[in-house]
């Protein structure tokens, strides 16, 4: 569970903590590149919308991550894998209400593809490897996990985690899972824009500000420099 945000003097007192006493990088922040996956989404009589929900640990670091992403319009932060009722920050944290911190990223499939979605999703906006775990964060909700939400995007998420396991891309097997049909709760709005909003925040500095610099650096082509905010989209 981080830091609770109702209290600035905990974010920073803790921020100050952690860097003072923090290990070496860890896998979490480390980008892997990997190869584009074979099979992707099918873009004749495509819509010029969709969507498309990942989880890989907090969700500030994700949604920042898939924001600089050109094609996407909006990247909104959230939960997924339980009950509209328990879709709250402070129940998700217990770990306990089959929920994980999601994204749920609506892009234009003419400008990026599911695919290419997926290969970022892979090589910089988390460790696949890492299970119910992303760096200093640990539970279920935290998990590594593709929301899929029609067949298509079930088939190939699928079939680019046995391509990356036969490939053998990270050392060892991939933990994340596909989960089709979840629905995807947005997170109360303190939590919308949290990397853009907050740049300095010891958290974001330290695990997140590594993954946007590795976005930019190993897709320079599909990097955008300023972000696709929620506040912007009105929502």
């Amino acid at each position: 569970m981080k830091t609770p945000l109702w209290s600035l003097f905990a974010i920073v007192a803790a921020g100050l903590a952690f860097f003072a006493f923090a290990p070496a990088p860890s896998k979490a922040e480390t980008a892997t590149m990997v190869p584009a996956p074979e099979t992707d989404e099918t873009l004749i009589g495509a819509d010029a919308t969709e969507t498309a929900v990942f989880a890989g640990g907090c969700f500030w670091g994700v949604q920042g991550v898939f924001q600089h992403v050109e094609g996407v319009r909006n990247a909104v932060s959230g939960y997924a894998g339980g009950a509209k009722e328990t879709a709250a920050y402070e129940k998700v944290g217990s770990g306990r209400t089959g929920h994980a911190e999601a994204v749920k990223v609506t892009y234009d499939p003419r400008k990026i593809t599911y695919g290419r979605l997926l290969q970022i999703y892979f090589s910089v906006a988390h460790d696949p490897t890492e299970l119910n775990r992303q760096g200093p964060d640990t539970g279920p909700q935290y998990r590594s996990t593709i929301f899929t939400i029609n067949a298509e995007q079930t088939a190939v998420a699928r079939a680019y985690i046995e391509q990356l396991d036969k490939a053998n891309t990270f050392g060892k097997p991939l933990a994340t899972t596909v989960e089709p049909g979840k629905p995807f709760f947005a997170a109360e709005g303190y939590h919308q824009d949290y990397l853009t909003l907050h740049p300095t925040q010891p958290y974001i500095v330290y695990n997140d500000l590594p993954k946007i610099a590795a976005l930019k650096k190993m897709f320079p082509a599909v990097y955008r420099e300023k972000p696709a905010l929620v506040s912007e989209a009105g929502l």
